[in-house]
């Protein structure tokens, strides 16, 4: 007897094509697209340079204002695509901002600086990826093989990354006084810091990871449908795992570029970074119910967030306007994702990622 082997093909990153409509509007379709929601993002973007430069003239459109928006939305930006990855797979990672600032203080040790002026300033770096990977690593094993639903998990991670950060800092800031550490993470390469160069080098490789590799693909079906993406093969605990850990890697890299801009490790750095990201995360166009995620849309997200920040301090706009702009955009995203997810393809019933498999 022949055996019979069924191909269960993996939901791409693109919106599904409408085929009940043959004779839809090709802009129609566009629109409806992942570069339809980008370009969205791109007008809203242009609309707040905009009003940026009427309202605050050359002090907002010169060159160094602009490399102000980008180094601000540089760090923030690393962990959103971290968590784009969690997401999109239907789980929810609330513990990066903790994370990251336990690595800043692991990595300003004493100790791990006496032993990186013996050796390498690159054992600071690796010091603060190996307490990124470590924390995102328990999350996966949490989530994945212990059942935790990802929302507590995660929190629970949250609490107790800072309270260790606290514990080991003794709640007192750290100075780093590495200076061939500090001499690299304040270069410049063609005239642009190397934060920002960090920050585009870790989205053009998200971007690759989730777009064009094999791992994107089942991060993306394991978020469209949990089961079927169980019956097709994938090992989704073992995915689950290494969606969590690449998580914590992104939140490691960002405590290395706050330790290069600040010179200073403290339980402090990162607070309240978590919900930063995932508000760009949401408002760059990756569906919080997962299945659909865009790292464009994240950049896109970001500089939002961080051109909107930079327009309220040039016009000095109190901090409270600020954050009630962030919350209606934010609203607004989240009204415009449950209306596309209204006027999809229905999908079967499906345990989001986050919850107990």
């Amino acid at each position: 007897m022949s055996e019979q082997k069924t191909k269960v093909a993996e939901p791409r990153n693109d919106a599904p094509a409408d085929h009940s409509h043959p004779q839809a509007n090709p802009l129609q379709n566009f629109l409806k697209g992942s570069a339809g929601r980008s370009l969205g993002l791109v007008i809203a973007l242009a609309l707040l340079f905009v009003v940026g430069g009427v309202t605050s003239g050359d002090r907002f459109l010169n060159f160094e204002n602009l490399l102000t928006i980008f180094r601000y939305a540089s760090i923030i930006g690393v962990i959103s695509i971290g968590v784009t990855f969690v997401i999109t797979a239907g789980g929810i990672d609330l513990s990066v901002g903790s994370v990251m600032g336990l690595t800043t203080v692991v990595a300003s040790l004493a100790s791990v600086q006496l032993a990186a002026t013996q050796s390498s300033w690159v054992l600071i770096v690796l010091v603060a990826l190996a307490v990124g990977v470590g924390a995102g690593l328990i999350n996966g094993l949490v989530i994945a093989y212990g059942n935790v639903v990802a929302f507590i998990a995660t929190l629970a991670m949250l609490v107790a990354a800072r309270g260790l950060a606290e514990l080991i800092s003794g709640r007192s800031t750290q100075i780093v006084s590495n200076r061939d550490f500090l001499k690299v993470m304040r270069a410049e390469v063609l005239g642009i810091p190397i934060l920002i160069w960090i920050f585009a080098i870790v989205a053009v490789a998200g971007w690759f990871l989730l777009n064009r590799t094999t791992f994107g693909r089942r991060t993306i079906a394991i978020g469209g449908n949990l089961e079927a993406s169980r019956l097709a093969g994938i090992k989704v605990k073992r995915h689950l795992v290494y969606l969590y850990v690449l998580a914590g890697l992104a939140a490691g890299i960002a405590g290395i570029m706050m330790l290069g801009r600040t010179t200073a490790g403290t339980s402090t750095h990162g607070l309240l970074y978590e919900l930063d990201a995932i508000a760009a995360v949401v408002v760059g166009g990756t569906l919080l119910i997962g299945g659909r995620g865009t790292i464009m849309g994240t950049v896109l997200g970001v500089l939002i967030f961080s051109t909107l920040t930079n327009v309220f301090t040039q016009n000095n706009l109190d901090t409270s306007v600020q954050a009630l702009a962030k919350g209606l955009i934010i609203v607004v995203a989240v009204l415009l994702q449950q209306r596309f997810a209204a006027r999809g393809p229905r999908r079967g019933k499906t345990k989001p990622a986050g919850s107990p498999v």
